[in-house]
C-alpha cells in the first residue's frame, strides 16, 4: 500500500515540476524572442530612414554598451580589439612599447615607462605627451590610439611628442612585453621575505611560489604579502597562491547564482609550499577581486593576518562567452563567497537609487560570521583588516590630486628641475610642498570635489535660467571659501600627499623597483607587518593561536 502511493503521489509532483520549468522556459524564451524582434525592426527602420548617413557598427557598438551598463560595470562587450586587449590583460605578454600611457584630450600621456623595454631603451619619460605615431596625428584619431602602438616585433614607429611643452621625436623599435605578476621580491630584515602581488595574470601563482621558494632559501621565516592596489584577475590563480600557504582540499571561494551551473565550490588542489610559515597581507581600498579571494580566505582560514584598510568588495564573477565575428562578451554570473560565507561585493546593483547609483552596505546591516577559530568577521563589502592602518586611507583631497593629475604634473616639473639626483632618493622639503601648491594655483587645477562640482552646475543652471546676474555675488564668495577650504586640506593632509609626490618621484628615477626598495626600509605599512610577524604573541594572539 505504502510503496504504491508514494508511487503515484511522487510522479505528479516530479511531472508538475516538469511543467514549471517547461512553462517558465517557454515564457522567458518567448519574451526574449519578442524583444529581438522588436530590437531589430528598430535597427532596420533607424539605419534606413535617418536623415544622415548612420554607421550601423558604430550605432550597434553604443546601443550594447548603453544596454550593459544598466546592469553593472563588469558585464562587458568587446569588439574584435578589445578581444585582443583582454588576452593581453589575462596574459600580461604582448608586442608593444612596455609602457603605461593614457589618453588627455589629444594626446597620450606616457604615465610610466618600464625598464628597458621599447619605450625606455627610445628615451622616453613619464610626462610625455605624444601627438603623432607615424603620420597619424593624435588629435584627428578618434578611436584608441594606443592600437597604433601595438604590432609585429621589431616594427619601427616614428614617434612626434611634446616634453615640457617642446617638441622632439624618436623611434620605437617594438617588442615582446612581459608584465610581471610579481614585479618585486626581496628581503625586508634577515628573516622577513616581502613578496609584492601586482595583478592575477596566468603566471601569478608560479611567480609568487618562486619568490616564495628564493626567500625561503635565502634564510626568509616569515613573509609580507602586498596586495595593495592589485585589481585582481584570474580565479584559479588566487586559489592557487592561497594553496601555497594551505593545505590540500581547503575550500578557497563559492560562487552562488540564480543558476544552478554556476553554483560552484573551489578547493586548493596541489600540494602547499609552506603551511606554518608566519603571513601578513596588506591591502587597501584598491584591492579588488582575486585580491580580495587571497585576504578573505586566508583570514577565514586564521592562516593570515590583515592589514591595511577594507578592500574594494569586488565580489562579482565573470565569464566570457563567444559571440559571432570574434566578438565577446564579459557576463557576470554569479558571487564570491569566502570560507566562512562572506559575500565580499560592496555595491547592490540590482538596487540602485533614483539617480541610477549602487549604494554600499550600511555598517549597521553587516552581517557577522566566523572564522575556522571563531573569530568574527564581517560582511558588507571587501575584507576588513584585522588591523587598520589609516595611512592606506586615501583622503579626498588626495583622491582629487589623482585624478586631476596633480601630483604627476608636478612630479614631471621637479623631475626637469633636478635631473641630476640619479640614484638619490629625492628630500622634499617645507619649502617644496609650498612649491607644490604654488603649482596648483599657478596651472589653476581643479579639484572636482562634490562639493566644487555641484557649485559649478548650480551656476551652469542660473545662466541657463538666465539668473546668474543675480548670483554672481554669492557664487564667488561660496567659491573662495571652497578655495580656502581646499588649501586647508592640503595642509592638513600634507604628510600624504608629501608621500605621494615622494613615490612618484622615485619612480622617474628609479623606476617601479627603485620604489619598491624603497619602501622596503620606508614604509609605514611594512615596517607595522615586520612588526606584527617579530611579535609572535602579538600575532597569535590575533589568529587565537
Amino acid at each position: 500500500m505504502y510503496p504504491y502511493f508514494k508511487k503515484k503521489f511522487i510522479i505528479p509532483v516530479a511531472a508538475a515540476g516538469m511543467l514549471f520549468v517547461g512553462t517558465s522556459f517557454r515564457e522567458d524564451f518567448f519574451e526574449i524572442a519578442k524583444q529581438i524582434e522588436i530590437f531589430t525592426t528598430l535597427f532596420k527602420a533607424v539605419n534606413t530612414n535617418y536623415v544622415d548617413e548612420t554607421n550601423p557598427g558604430d550605432l550597434m557598438d553604443k546601443a550594447i554598451k548603453s544596454m550593459l551598463g544598466s546592469l553593472d560595470p563588469y558585464t562587458v562587450y568587446f569588439n574584435e580589439q578589445d578581444v585582443v586587449n583582454f588576452k593581453i590583460n589575462n596574459t600580461g605578454e604582448y608586442t608593444g612599447i612596455g609602457a603605461l600611457i593614457s589618453r588627455k584630450n589629444d594626446r597620450l600621456v606616457v604615465r610610466e615607462p618600464y625598464k628597458n623595454y621599447p619605450a625606455d631603451k627610445a628615451g622616453l619619460k613619464a610626462g610625455d605627451e605624444i601627438i603623432q605615431i607615424g603620420d597619424v596625428l593624435i588629435a584627428d584619431f578618434k578611436d584608441d590610439a594606443s592600437q597604433l602602438l601595438k604590432g609585429t616585433k621589431n616594427t619601427k614607429i616614428n614617434i612626434k611628442y611634446l616634453r615640457q611643452g617642446k617638441p622632439s621625436t624618436t623611434v620605437l623599435v617594438l617588442d615582446e612585453v612581459d608584465i610581471k605578476s610579481v614585479p618585486f621580491y626581496g628581503k625586508i630584515d634577515d628573516k622577513t621575505g616581502y613578496i609584492v602581488l601586482a595583478h592575477f595574470s596566468r603566471k601569478a601563482s608560479a611567480e609568487v611560489k618562486d619568490a616564495l621558494e628564493k626567500l625561503k632559501a635565502d634564510g626568509a621565516k616569515q613573509i609580507v604579502l602586498d596586495l595593495r592596489g592589485n585589481p585582481g584577475g584570474l580565479l584559479n590563480e588566487a586559489i592557487d597562491i592561497c594553496n601555497l600557504f594551505v593545505p590540500k582540499n581547503e575550500v578557497i571561494v563559492t560562487t552562488k547564482s540564480r543558476i544552478e551551473k554556476h553554483n560552484n565550490t573551489y578547493k586548493t588542489q596541489k600540494e602547499p609550499v609552506d603551511t606554518e610559515i608566519p603571513l601578513a597581507i596588506l591591502v587597501n581600498g584598491r584591492s579588488a577581486s582575486a585580491s580580495e579571494i587571497v585576504s578573505g580566505a586566508l583570514q577565514d582560514l586564521d592562516r593570515a593576518v590583515i592589514l591595511g584598510s577594507r578592500s574594494f568588495g569586488k565580489g562579482l564573477v565573470q565569464r566570457s562567452v563567444d559571440l559571432t565575428y570574434g566578438t565577446q562578451l564579459k557576463v557576470t554570473i554569479s558571487r564570491y563567497y569566502t570560507p566562512s560565507g562572506r559575500c565580499i561585493q560592496a555595491l547592490d546593483y540590482a538596487h540602485k537609487d533614483k539617480n541610477g547609483v549602487a549604494q554600499k552596505t550600511d555598517a549597521k546591516n553587516f552581517n557577522a560570521f566566523k572564522t575556522r577559530k571563531g573569530r568574527t568577521v564581517y560582511d558588507g563589502g571587501g575584507v576588513l583588516p584585522d588591523i587598520e592602518l589609516e595611512e592606506t586611507k586615501t583622503s579626498a583631497i588626495a583622491t582629487a590630486l589623482i585624478k586631476n593629475d596633480g601630483v604627476f604634473d608636478y612630479a614631471t616639473t621637479y623631475y626637469y628641475k633636478n635631473p641630476n639626483l640619479g640614484d638619490k632618493i629625492p628630500t622634499l622639503t617645507d619649502a617644496d610642498y609650498t612649491a607644490f601648491k604654488q603649482y596648483l594655483k599657478t596651472n589653476k587645477l581643479t579639484f572636482d570635489t562634490e562639493t566644487e562640482v555641484a557649485l559649478k552646475n548650480t551656476l551652469a543652471a542660473a545662466k541657463k535660467e538666465k539668473i546668474d546676474e543675480t548670483i554672481t555675488a554669492e557664487y564667488q564668495q561660496l567659491l573662495n571659501a571652497l578655495e580656502k577650504s581646499e588649501t586647508t586640506l592640503l595642509d592638513k593632509n600634507q604628510k600624504e600627499i608629501k608621500n605621494m609626490i615622494l613615490e612618484e618621484l622615485i619612480k622617474r628615477y628609479q623606476y617601479q623597483e627603485g620604489l619598491y626598495q624603497y619602501y622596503l626600509k620606508n614604509n609605514s605599512e611594512i615596517k607595522r607587518a615586520v612588526s606584527v610577524l617579530n611579535n609572535q604573541t602579538e600575532y597569535k594572539t590575533i589568529l587565537k593561536m
